[in-house]
């Protein structure tokens, strides 16, 4: 069988298993943030915290939740990394300086899950389970009640109440992600991922020189780090170590984790506005840009360009024998079209136009179908300036499931839009043109500028993939990094809640003969061809300048 056709059938399998589990995660989903009930332990957690979870809020109180929790998050896990060296279970390893503990608290805290660190080499069992494990749990859930109070605002009618932030968090942790990681878990033990709280040991000789490894939580880290769409390996090598994923099936299975979620909440979008229509259409949308970013990006690593192109089979630099060009390309596509940024390859050694395909998977907003949660508020947000460019075009004021897409929506979601490219465009023009950046990247050129581009693209927007090559653990890009990271996650969300608010506050407009059917293929060819005009206009120099530029000359 050649690569070719093993990587069709990949994605047949995969794309079968989304089938198969969309309507009913969908619907469970939607079950959960709609339900009054309360679970004793989830009782227990609101008692301890002290929220009521039968308090509606407004998008001020839904906000101030949202940022009253994370802030609490990054201050916890800044400190326990301070810390690290008197807790116990830390393997002997010292605690973290100053400025990599505030990179990496404000990672997970984002959900990016951005390393600048060797992952075996610096944070003890405690750490890794006691505060990055459970970050990516309860980042994730934060994601998804965010993007469950805009579905809220598209529901709810002169009201401007979107439901209990500290409710969806709990019921998303708790009712959600908790079960699956388990399930998931245990099918990754049973591929043979690792699985223990042991010491550091030695494994044999290496190059003259004794070889050590310690082992770890791996298995249940794996699950929900793929689940939640949040990306930081336990190991440096993230998903391209044996321990983390093994073998073709586990890589399969972990691509599957992190698009189950962000695909299945298309039909909770629908269910809970009352048109699963509208929500086979975003999905539909979805999957067209991630099917042809599969193919882009398949066809450019299998093309052939010279002797050792034609006897790997491919461009196999960087990629692992096990997965393949196939299983690599596949799982490379879906990190960066959603936040996950898991890697099982090195996308820096992906051809200038397949490290291109990465770069701009992230820049188009990782909504394809993007992190848990994030995705869908995102497919959103373009869905409305969608709308909005139909109703110029055909001179009628814009409407959206029923509301009125006016001045201070449309500022809000243009707000939303231009927060990202401003951090990333800004933050790597500053860095290329200071003179100490410079020194951390490897290559130069094109390619050199591509590392320094990925970086702010993949921490801005949440992603947290490497493109290696790049000595980020400096003071520089550990503060910077650190920063475009928290701005890139939380402003939108400022942006998102302010309009969901807006929206829940207003009369439904009835549908009459003149109204835009966004729930048919027209209206997802128009919003797919509004996503790539507006990531083309606002990111196009630039990546004239890196990806696009090296490989028109390869």
């Amino acid at each position: 069988m050649s690569s070719q056709i093993a990587g069709v059938l990949q994605l047949t399998v995969l794309v079968a298993a989304l089938g198969l589990a969309y309507r009913p995660l969908g619907d469970y989903m939607a079950k959960v943030y709609s339900s009054e009930k309360h679970y004793a332990p989830e009782k227990w957690i609101y008692k301890a915290i002290g929220a009521n979870p039968a308090a509606e809020m407004r998008w001020p109180a839904y906000l101030r939740g949202v940022l009253a929790f994370s802030a609490v998050s990054v201050l916890f896990l800044y400190l326990m990394q301070r810390v690290q060296g008197s807790l116990p279970g830390s393997l002997g390893f010292s605690s973290i300086d100053p400025d990599q503990a505030f990179n990496t608290a404000a990672s997970f805290v984002a959900n990016t899950n951005w390393q600048s660190y060797y992952g075996e080499q610096a944070m003890g069992h405690v750490v890794q389970t006691g505060g990055l494990a459970v970050q990516n749990f309860v980042s994730a859930a934060v994601g998804m009640a965010v993007a469950v109070a805009l579905v809220r605002g598209f529901a709810r009618s002169r009201s401007g109440e979107l439901g209990n932030f500290w409710a969806d968090l709990v019921r998303g942790t708790v009712r959600i992600l908790l079960p699956i990681s388990v399930i998931g878990a245990i099918v990754l033990v049973a591929c043979g991922a690792i699985q223990n709280f042991s010491g550091i040991h030695q494994v044999g000789q290496f190059m003259g020189g004794t070889q050590e490894w310690n082992g770890g939580a791996v298995a249940s880290q794996e699950a929900i780090k793929e689940l939640g769409t949040n990306g930081g390996g336990y190991f440096n090598a993230n998903s391209a170590h044996p321990f983390e994923n093994p073998n073709p099936l586990s890589n399969l299975f972990e691509i599957f984790l992190i698009l189950l979620i962000p695909f299945a909440l298309t039909r909770t979008f629908g269910r809970m506005v009352g048109s699963l229509k509208q929500g086979y259409a975003i999905l539909g949308t979805m999957a067209v840009i991630w099917v042809g970013f599969v193919a882009l990006m398949m066809w450019t690593e299998f093309a052939h360009r010279g002797p050792a192109f034609e006897i790997a089979g491919g461009a196999m630099e960087g990629k692992e024998t096990r997965f393949g060009i196939a299983g690599s390309s596949l799982f490379a596509v879906s990190t960066t079209l959603t936040s996950t940024g898991a890697v099982n390859s090195f996308h820096s050694s992906y051809t200038g136009f397949g490290g291109g395909i990465t770069m701009l998977g992230m820049q188009l907003g990782e909504i394809a179908p993007g992190g848990v949660g994030s995705g869908l508020y995102g497919m959103l947000i373009m869905a409305i300036i969608a709308v909005f460019i139909a109703g110029l075009m055909v001179g009628r004021t814009p409407e959206y499931l029923g509301k009125k897409i006016g001045t201070r929506q449309i500022k809000l979601a243009a707000c939303y839009i231009l927060i990202t490219p401003a951090l990333v465009l800004g933050f790597t023009a500053v860095a290329m043109a200071l003179p100490t950046p410079g020194n951390s990247m490897t290559n130069t050129g094109a390619h050199g500028f591509s590392e320094i581009l990925y970086a702010y693209t993949s921490g801005a927007n949440n992603n947290g993939s490497a493109f290696a090559g790049l000595n980020a653990d400096t003071q520089w890009f550990n503060t910077t990094i650190g920063i475009a990271m928290l701005l890139g996650r939380f402003l939108p969300m400022v942006f998102v809640l302010a309009l969901a608010g807006s929206l829940a506050e207003q009369k439904p407009v009835p549908e009459t003969a003149g109204t835009l059917r966004t729930d048919k293929p027209l209206y997802a060819g128009l919003l797919v061809g509004t996503i790539l005009i507006i990531t083309g206009l606002t990111y196009f120099p630039a990546l004239a300048l890196g990806p696009l530029a090296e490989g028109l000359a390869s």
